[in-house]
């Protein structure tokens, strides 16, 4: 009991102390970035050139084939793909959390959840080099009403806080299992098609709404792209993410400090 007491101070100082130093996660994240498009010309904004054509490729033939109006299909296709990008990358990224940074952990005393924060830091930035694409979109072709526009920052914190979770959780039995960042890739290609990225939720019919409402994704999704769209606000997505919150961080905080120190010994 004294063990895990002291373990359990140990796990929560980790993550205060990672919270609290934002400029090394930070200043790492930009680094990645800027190593990452070294020599180019534009950088980071061929993320949104590429997200620029793809939708408006995609929107119109799409929209054709689904019967939908096409301005109303091209809104959603953007925001659902800029979002989805975000989610899936961290979610595909998070196998290699721990195990990408192996030469931090194992020179320098850093909190483990430092790795973490950087991980989500850099792939917000890319998803505001995305979201100019939305922008555009919703300017040029704005929906009927913003009313709902204010929900957009905390359903976009409720993100977040599900990604560090899930991200802590993976990151640590990735280290142990080097096969289980495959096993991740995979499930989320599968998702990409089981998930109303391409076709929306309302296509189903009533027996076969589940795939929509028992898909994390989906809710994660939801909660942002439904208040840019105007759309109607389903409660349930919020209460399933504040769910999912609430049992995955005891979960993953569960196994954070059982193991946080034997993840330098799996590296």
């Amino acid at each position: 009991m004294l063990n895990y007491s002291l373990s359990l101070k140990k796990a929560l100082l980790d993550i205060k102390v990672g919270l609290s130093l934002i400029d090394i996660w930070w200043g790492l994240a930009a680094q990645e970035i800027k190593q990452r498009y070294a020599r180019s010309i534009i950088g980071p904004f061929w993320l949104t050139l590429s997200m620029g054509v793809l939708v408006s490729v995609m929107g119109p033939l799409y929209g054709a084939l689904f019967g939908q109006s096409i301005s109303g299909y091209i809104q959603y296709l953007a925001l659902s793909m800029i979002l989805w990008g975000f989610i899936s990358t961290c979610i595909n990224e998070a196998g290699g959390v721990f195990i990408s940074a192996e030469g931090y952990i194992k020179q320098i005393a850093l909190p483990l959840s430092i790795y973490v924060f950087k991980l989500i830091t850099r792939n917000l930035l890319i998803f505001a080099h995305n979201a100019v694409v939305g922008l555009i979109v919703l300017i040029f072709l704005p929906p009927e009403h913003f009313q709902s526009i204010w929900l957009v920052p905390f359903g976009l914190l409720l993100v977040v806080a599900n990604l560090f979770w899930f991200i802590l959780l993976v990151g640590m039995v990735s280290a142990r299992y080097r096969d289980f960042p495959q096993l991740v890739t995979n499930l989320v290609q599968v998702m990409f098609f089981l998930s109303p990225i391409m076709w929306k939720a309302d296509m189903l019919t009533e027996n076969q709404r589940f795939l929509a409402d028992i898909n994390p994704l989906y809710h994660m999704i939801e909660i942002i792209r439904a208040p840019l769209l105007g759309s109607p606000i389903h409660t349930i997505s919020w209460y399933y993410c504040v769910g999912l919150l609430i049992i995955g961080s005891i979960f993953a905080f569960s196994v954070f400090t059982k193991y946080r120190a034997r993840v330098a010994y799996w590296l």
